[in-house]
């Protein structure tokens, strides 16, 4: 899972460290937009797909839902911190 995250990400990664060695390690407004802009398509695409694939009869339950909505809340503190 680690390396899949890390596989997923590497572009990303990669522009930040450029971004921000091009800056002579000041800090760059492409690098962290990067990031959260094709993390954000990235959780709503993986979401979108996931409704998708389910048979409309079918019913899936969330079995753990304290993990969720503590992935849920900090998913939204994060998308909040970088919009103010």
């Amino acid at each position: 899972l680690t390396l899949m995250a890390l596989g997923s990400s590497a572009p990303e990664i990669f522009l930040s460290i450029i971004d921000i060695c091009k800056k002579r390690f000041y800090f760059g407004t492409l690098g962290p937009a990067t990031i959260v802009g094709s993390a954000s398509f990235n959780l709503l695409v993986i979401i979108a797909v996931c409704i998708c694939v389910i048979p409309s009869d079918e019913v899936r339950v969330i079995s753990n839902l304290p993990a969720f909505y503590i992935t849920a809340l900090f998913s939204m503190v994060a998308y909040l911190w970088m919009a103010f």
